[in-house]
This record gives C-alpha cells, sequence and structure tokens, in this order.
C-alpha cells in the first residue's frame, strides 16, 4: 500500500494551521479543477488534492493521520497500523470480507480507506452475523446482533456564527418578530467524496448560503446585549448545528434609546423660542401636539410621561422632547432688518 504525504500533496509545513490549509486547498482547486485544467494529470492531481484536504481540514481525521508518528515516512510501502487495515476472515470454502458499515469508500484511496474507513462506520447502521473480534475500537459480534456503537462528534466552537443586528425604535415598540437577512460562508458538504465538479460550491469547498430568519426580541433589550438563536449557526460534517448569536445595536434616525424612554429632538425658529409656541410631533403613538413656554432655550427638554417604549412590567416609558433652535434657510431683507435692531438692543 502506498502511503500519502498528505502535507506534500497541499504544500504546507506539517504545523500549518488550518487557515493555511483551507487558503492551500482553494488555491490548488482552482488549478487543478478538470473544468479548468484540460491536462491527463489534473484529474488525478484534483482527487488528491481533495482527499488531503478532506484529512487535513477535518480535526480529527488530521489527529489520527498525525499519529502515526514516524511511520509518516516509511516510503511508497506503507503497512497501517493494527485496527485500520481491512480484514479477511478465514470461513468454509473462502473469507467473508467486513467493508467497514457498508460504507463505499471507491471515491479515495487505500491508503485513505484504511486509516478513516472505521470513521465512515458511525454513518450507517450494520448487522448480520459476524465473528466476535474488536478491531481499532469496533466491535464485529456474533449471531443477529446491531452494532451499538455510535460516534459522536463533538461540537467545534467555530460553528457558532455572531453579527450585529440594527434595532429600530419601532422594532422594538411593534414587539413584533424582527426578520433577519444575512449570508453564511460555510464549508461545502454536497462535494462528491472522491472529487469532480461540485455544482453547489464550484469546486471551491466553500457554498455561501442566504438565510432569513425571524427573531423575537426580549422585553427591555439594552444596546450591547446578544440574542441567542439555536441551530441557526454553521453545519459541520455531521449534521451538528451551531448557533447564531445577534449583538443588539440600537440605531434609529429619529429617537435616542435609553432603556424603555426616548429622546426626540424638536425644531423651533428664534420667535417661537422667544414667544412660545404650539407643536404638533409624531410618536410612536401617534400625532400629538405639545406646548412650547416662552423663553425655551435650546437642549431643554420636556417630558411627555407614558409615550415611550413598552415596559417589561407593563405601561410605557417617556417620551423626552429636545428642544433644538434652528435658523431658517432663508429669510428676508425685512427679516434680517429685524434681527439687526433687534442686535442693537442688546
Amino acid at each position: 500500500m502506498q502511503y500519502k504525504d498528505y502535507y506534500e500533496i497541499l504544500g504546507v509545513k506539517r504545523g500549518a494551521t488550518e487557515s493555511e490549509i483551507k487558503s492551500a486547498y482553494r488555491k490548488l482547486a482552482r488549478k487543478y479543477h478538470p473544468d479548468v485544467n484540460k491536462t491527463k494529470e489534473a484529474e488525478a492531481k484534483f482527487k488528491d488534492i481533495n482527499e488531503a484536504y478532506e484529512v487535513l481540514g477535518d480535526k480529527q481525521k488530521r489527529q489520527r493521520y498525525d499519529s502515526l508518528g514516524s511511520n509518516w515516512q516509511g516510503g511508497a510501502e506503507y503497512t497501517p497500523p493494527p485496527g485500520f487495515e481491512q480484514f479477511n476472515f478465514g470461513g468454509g470454502q473462502g473469507y467473508q470480507t467486513f467493508n467497514f458499515g457498508g460504507q463505499d469508500l471507491g471515491g479515495f484511496s487505500d491508503f485513505f480507506s484504511s486509516l478513516f474507513g472505521d470513521m465512515m462506520m458511525g454513518q450507517a447502521q450494520s448487522g448480520g452475523r459476524k465473528s466476535r473480534m474488536d478491531f481499532g475500537g469496533f466491535d464485529f459480534g456474533g449471531g443477529q446482533q446491531q452494532s451499538t456503537r455510535t460516534r459522536r462528534q463533538p461540537k467545534p466552537e467555530n460553528l457558532d456564527v455572531t453579527m450585529t443586528l440594527n434595532v429600530t425604535a419601532k422594532d422594538l415598540f411593534d414587539q413584533k418578530p424582527i426578520t433577519v437577512r444575512f449570508n453564511q460562508m460555510e464549508k461545502c458538504h454536497q462535494c462528491p467524496p472522491g472529487g469532480g465538479f461540485c455544482s453547489a460550491c464550484g469546486g471551491t469547498g466553500i457554498k455561501s448560503e442566504q438565510k432569513s430568519i425571524k427573531v423575537k426580541l426580549p422585553a427591555e433589550i439594552k444596546e450591547g446585549q446578544k440574542v441567542r438563536v439555536k441551530g441557526e449557526g454553521k453545519t459541520d460534517d455531521y449534521g451538528q448545528k451551531g448557533d447564531l448569536y445577534l449583538i443588539v445595536h440600537m440605531k434609529d434616525n429619529n429617537y435616542e434609546i435609553d432603556g424603555d424612554d426616548l429622546t426626540k429632538d424638536i425644531e423651533i425658529t428664534p420667535p417661537e423660542a422667544v414667544l412660545g409656541t404650539k407643536k404638533d410631533i409624531e410618536t410612536l403613538h401617534g400625532k400629538i401636539g405639545i406646548k412650547i413656554p416662552p423663553k425655551t432655550s435650546t437642549g431643554q427638554m420636556l417630558r411627555l410621561k407614558g409615550l415611550g417604549l413598552p415596559k417589561k412590567g407593563g405601561g410605557y416609558g417617556n417620551l423626552n422632547a429636545r428642544i433644538k433652535i434652528v435658523i431658517p434657510k432663508s429669510l428676508s431683507e425685512k427679516q434680517i432688518e429685524l434681527y439687526k435692531k433687534l442686535k442693537e438692543l442688546d
């Protein structure tokens, strides 16, 4: 059996990081993809590249591969350690062949199958008559017996996704589920095991998926808090899903949000600030009229009770109307003359 140096195939060092391995794979996959490279060697090379990444891109497979230790330098003729090779057991006029749970590993090399065939067994049920022997941690039992050993992969941390969720005052006021749309990049799970063209990812091994979900925010959510959406993260080769974490960011052009209280700027002219006035303003509760007293200065707050956001225990917070004195963009000559006279009186 010929040993395969997967690190050499991808052109990386044995201590390469996950990102370095992924980067090398993408570069080579583009170069040797059969749809791009029409040479005779491209198909075989592309198959070797995919097999190498299948191992080095998977933490568990890479650990098993690296556990060969000094055996990896054995050259072309390689003998796998006990428990990894395929077995034939004598019986009557012939042999009974065990093919690791019936999984078809023809898409990979014999070297790959000898090391990882048993790992594929965890994805299928096995039964029938078997001779009781234990190889590589798998039980080939006697009699009509089902295999009871399953392998559940630990949930890697990198399956979780974190993103920012911009929230408006109206989102919080309506208390309805918010639609969240985002693009998610993750490893393609539709690539053929033995290489070949993958229409889902174009041979890159990375797939972009557009997702749309609805999220109900808890009452009195605050700036910077996280909301967890279970099972909406990335998916690994074993079907396990990570979680989506949304970091809430208050972003509203009309209101400043502080808990269940809101602040809104109300613009008035200099004469209105001096003499006082009445203003109709829009709120989340509808249009209302407010009275601005005479001699009101910029920055002064008028508190409007019960016109803010819903409270957790019932009722509503307050709306603070913040006065902002503005000069009209267009003034007549007569208005300017009046301002001059006012200045002379100071």
